[in-house]
């Protein structure tokens, strides 16, 4: 069971992606260290707005996800570590009733609701998503650092 907001990551879409692609290299040492640490005792999370973007931006030509997206999603879920979080009704209402903030991404605003209702730490890169972090609406980890 996780002692703290900070043993659970969520992985905001991008950091999912490049982690189950493999590409090191974009993420900072701090950053990996810590996803490794969650992985290692199942406290990854990615929420399933996640995979409806990844099939966005796949439908967009924006990723490649081999051999069908089906399959990439499915394979991917299985990351050692990594459990899915649902969109609760909960969430959903949350993620409407952000305190200032300006970000109209949907997507996004989903993952801080979730990071908010599970509660866990969000790995991004965007930098809408950290600034709102450290205003002290929610929890993040900048991936690059």
């Amino acid at each position: 069971m996780p002692t703290e907001r900070a043993d659970v990551l969520l992985l905001d879409t991008h950091v999912w992606i490049w982690l189950v692609e493999g590409v090191a290299e974009q993420f900072g040492r701090v950053a990996l260290r810590r996803i490794q640490g969650a992985s290692t005792c199942g406290w990854l999370r990615v929420s399933v707005i996640s995979v409806w973007e990844v099939a966005m931006l796949h439908s967009k030509g924006r990723v490649q996800c081999l051999p069908t997206v089906d399959e990439w999603v499915h394979k991917n879920l299985r990351a050692p570590g990594l459990q899915l979080s649902d969109l609760t009704p909960q969430i959903a209402v949350d993620s409407s009733r952000l305190p200032n903030l300006s970000h109209g991404d949907p997507a996004d605003r989903i993952i801080m609701a979730t990071a908010q209702q599970l509660p866990a730490t969000v790995v991004t890169c965007d930098r809408a998503m950290l600034q709102y972090a450290r205003a002290g609406h929610f929890v993040a980890l900048n991936a690059a650092r």
